[in-house]
Order: structure tokens, then sequence, then C-alpha cells
């Protein structure tokens, strides 16, 4: 074909021709699209196991992702010792005076009521009211020492891994934010990217039917839009790793450049979904290890009780019996565990901003090596990266296939 008849050739078919660039670079997009799509949805899986369908990435591995961030979290940001050595059990104890008061008095009538109901209610008011006020006094006492035990011990009561790894199994929803959030710029650019990039690759693919017109041209090329863009957009995000300047401007993989507003919105959703003070504080007293608690409180209480009762002791346990004097002192630990964490949980606004957990993590984040700050996105991508490049590949190749369905249509092949 001369030069006269390959000008003929697009004045004749310039719409046609004109749109191979444009169809590869909407391919590109939504090609793009799709992967990230991939990655989080669905959040269970869709088709006919176990070869004949998908679920999202995430999702799938959820255990692996969350293990993932819990490495992050608890390695490099946060231990659990330091965030519970900056409560101060006294002021612990003031916060919680008020509520604890309310609570201590409502056991002792109800113990009181459930082993020695006819003793109780002879006594006249004065005395029953001089009785709780008694234990009242030291109830600010045992908090503080319960808190301390806590501190001391925190590596046999809490297991921060564990917790973190709990949390985000239960509520994959969870996962999936936290990945979507830290890498929020990275996935609008890996969709926009398929656009330049598929644009690109497709003025090369015109061009290159214009002159040959083979049937290869167009299914390769819907291929390689697909591979190619994939490929380029991921080392985009990550590489290089360490800045390089290039005169007034600086060459580094688009994800590491925005560490310092990465960390900001990373450390928000540790502070404000995971390590809250109703998780710690749940899980320092109801969590899997909290027995250990349950023995410091019911030390304490026991100390307590036998100090208000040391004088008249001997009398007591006369009127009431040795056995239920110690199931009256088991049964006051046992009703104060059980609403300890809603007492401490009056002091929520104390604890949040004791802990700073935001602040904290945030600083830390900030001054991770790039490579450590590479692992909180990188691998979402990496788990199945192949999948979704062969994937993209594969959407090309069909849509090269239509082109070509099309363009033997207006006979232009």
């Amino acid at each position: 074909m001369n030069w006269a008849n390959i000008w003929a050739d697009i004045q004749a078919n310039y719409l046609i021709y004109g749109s191979i660039p444009i169809v590869a670079a909407i391919l590109g997009y939504i090609t793009k699209i799709a992967a990230v799509k991939m990655m989080f949805y669905p959040m269970k899986f869709v088709g006919i196991p176990p070869f004949f369908g998908w679920q999202g990435i995430v999702p799938r591995n959820a255990l692996r992702m969350a293990s993932i961030a819990v490495d992050t979290i608890t390695t490099k940001l946060v231990s659990v010792r330091e965030v519970v050595s900056k409560l101060d059990s006294e002021r612990l104890g003031k916060e919680l005076e008020g509520p604890a008061m309310e609570v201590i008095e409502s056991i002792i009538r109800e113990v009181m009521s459930r082993h020695q109901p006819r003793l109780w209610e002879s006594l006249p008011n004065f005395a029953q009211r001089k009785l709780i006020d008694r234990v009242k006094k030291d109830v600010p006492g045992v908090i503080t020492s319960v808190m301390e035990d806590i501190k001391k011990n925190i590596d046999e009561i809490m297991d921060l891994k564990a917790l973190v790894i709990r949390i985000l199994m239960k509520d994959k929803h969870l996962l999936n934010r936290i990945f979507q959030e830290v890498g929020r710029d990275e996935f609008k650019f890996f969709g926009v990217s398929g656009l330049y990039f598929g644009f690109m690759i497709g003025l090369v693919q015109m061009s290159l039917w214009i002159f040959l017109k083979e049937p290869w041209i167009l299914p390769t090329f819907g291929f390689l839009v697909g591979f190619i863009s994939d490929w380029v957009a991921l080392n985009i995000l990550f590489e290089p790793k360490k800045p390089i300047p290039f005169g007034s401007y600086t060459i580094q993989g688009l994800f590491l450049k925005r560490q310092q507003k990465v960390a900001a919105d990373y450390a928000k959703i540790i502070a404000n979904d995971i390590l809250t003070p109703q998780t710690i504080i749940g899980e320092m007293v109801a969590g899997p290890l909290s027995e250990r608690v349950q023995k410091m409180v019911d030390e304490r209480v026991r100390e307590m009780v036998d100090s208000k009762a040391s004088i008249v002791k001997p009398f007591v346990v006369m009127a009431v019996g040795a056995e239920t004097f110690q199931r009256m002192k088991q049964d006051t630990a046992e009703l104060l565990m059980e609403r300890l964490e809603d007492v401490i949980m009056h002091a929520e606004s104390y604890v949040q901003t004791s802990l700073d957990i935001e602040n904290v993590v945030g600083k830390k984040m900030q001054a991770m090596t790039p490579l450590e700050f590479e692992g909180l996105l990188r691998p979402v991508f990496k788990q199945e990266e192949w999948i979704l490049i062969i994937v993209g590949a594969v959407l090309g190749f069909l849509v090269g296939e239509g082109q070509l369905m099309a363009m033997m249509h207006f006979g232009v092949l």
C-alpha cells in the first residue's frame, strides 16, 4: 500500500481509526477500576466453588491481611505496655469515684439481700447507710490498686495482636476500609493511569493497523493495554522507594511520597476504630485473658471487706456463718468485675486523652523507612497481583477481538 492509498484509507475511515486509541483508553480505565474493585469486592464468594467465581482479595485473605496490619501496629507503632503505662491509676480512681460509689452501693445491697435478707432488712436505715459508706470510702483505693496490678501484669492480661486480629476478622468491612482509605489517592491514580497508558498504546495500535491491517494487531494490543498498563501503574505507585532529586522535581513512588498524609489517615482509623478506649478496657476486663483481672479484683475486694470487718469479723462470721461470709465476699468481687467495664467507661474521655493513640501512631508512621511504609499497602496489590494483571489482559484481548469484528463489519479489513 503506497502513501496515496494510505491517506485515502485514512480519509475514508478516520472515525473508525480514531476510535482505536479512544477504545484503548477506555479499556485501560475499565480494567484498572475492575482490578481495584476485585481487591475488595465481593465480600463473600460469588460463583460456583471452588474454581468458578470470585471473592475480593482482601476479604478472601482476611487473616493474612489482618496479620499484616497487626504486625505493623504492634511491632512498629505501639506496644500494649506503652499504651497502658500512660494511665495514671490515682487520677483514674478519682475520675471513677462517683460512678464507682453508685455501683458499690447497689452491689452491697444486692449481696446482703441475696445472702442475709432478714438481717439486712432488720437493720435501721442509718446502720445500712453507715455500713455502705464505710465500704464506699475504700472504693477509689481498690480501683487504683487494681489498675496498678493491671499495669504491672499487662502482658498476661492483654494480647494486643490477638485483639486487633479479632476486631478485623469480625469486621471485614473495617479491614477493607483501612486499605481503601490508606491508598485512596493511589487507587484513583491507578484508574486514571489506565486512560493515559491505554491511549498511548492505542496510538501505536492504530498506526500499526493503518499500515499493516493484520488481524492479530487489535487483540494483541488489547492484551498489551491490560497487561502493560497494570504493571507500569503498580511500579509507579511503589518505585523508586527512596526519593531521587531531578532538577526541581523529586522522583519517588506516589504512595511513598504521601507518607505524611497517609500516616495521619491511618493513625485516625487506628485511634477511632481499633484501639479505642472501649476495646482496650473491654479487653482488659472481659477479654480472653481477663481471668487474671478477676483474681486481682477478688483479692482487693476481699482485703477491703476484711479490713472493714476486722474488729467485728468474728461476730459477723458467727451471725452469718463462715461459708456464707466467704460467698458474700466472692459475690461482691464478681459483681464488681461484671460492672467494672461500665464503671471505667465513665472515664472514657480521660482514657482517650491519656492514651493519645492517634498522635503516637501518626508520629511513628511518619518516621518509618520507605520499605516499612510500603508494607502498609503493597501487600494488597502483591497478594494476587498476577491475577489482576491477567484479568486485565484477557479483557483487553476480548475487546481487541470485538474491535476486529467491527473492522470486518465495516469492511475495513
